[in-house]
């Protein structure tokens, strides 16, 4: 039987009232009963879309991750409709992933707590795995694309390059996570966007041709 809108929007719901429990206290606060208060839904009505805890948290994981993917496809979408250096657009894309606000910071405790999780759950890591692949994918993407236009050195393996602006971002944001308040705090936030930046600039060297005027 298909899924009405109305159906979607209840999952929708519940993920978000699951996201905000994770936010606030933890995974450990997630329970059925506290879903379907956070939801202002039953219980019963909870368990009608979900029909187990694990189920209900690997739809709020893909939901994490949906969003995450949409603000990039839309940092992309914007950067070739402006035509931005690849560089640029990269650096956009790597800063979606960095805890830099409440938001994005919300977001990436919850994902961190899912990735944690994810470590005994083969659903909750097939997740997991399909985010960081889908990133080092767009990176490699923008690098071969960068060696067509003249950014990137020809020479320059687009994969190797993926894994290295990867680790470097996912690194940072840790950093940034870790150090919320305070004057530590404040330097690590303040550096993070041009610490970025600097990786990105050591793989894109060159200008674009295409975009040249």
């Amino acid at each position: 039987m298909p899924r009405t809108a109305d159906h979607e929007e209840r999952r929708r719901q519940i993920a978000d009232a699951v996201i905000r429990l994770i936010s606030e206290h933890g995974l450990d606060a997630v329970t059925v009963a506290r879903t379907a208060s956070a939801a202002g839904m039953s219980v019963g009505l909870v368990q009608h879309y979900f029909r187990s805890k694990d189920e209900m948290l690997l739809h709020a994981f893909r939901e994490v991750s949906a969003r995450i993917r949409s603000r990039v496809d839309e940092r992309i979408r914007d950067g070739v409709q402006h035509e931005r250096p690849l560089a640029q657009v990269m650096s956009d894309v790597m800063t979606e992933y960095i805890p830099l606000d409440g938001a994005r910071r919300a977001e990436y405790r919850v994902a961190r707590a899912f990735a944690g999780r994810a470590l005994d759950s083969p659903a909750l890591a097939d997740v997991d795995t399909e985010s960081a692949r889908r990133l080092r994918e767009d990176i490699a993407r923008a690098v071969h694309n960068g060696k067509e236009c003249g950014e990137v050195d020809e020479h320059l393996d687009p994969q190797s390059a993926a894994v290295r602006l990867a680790a470097m971002m996912e690194g940072l944001a840790l950093q940034v996570y870790r150090e919320p308040e305070g004057t530590a705090g404040q330097a690590v936030t303040r550096f993070a966007v041009p610490l970025l930046e600097a990786e990105v600039a050591v793989v894109f060297t060159g200008e674009c041709r295409q975009y040249a005027k």
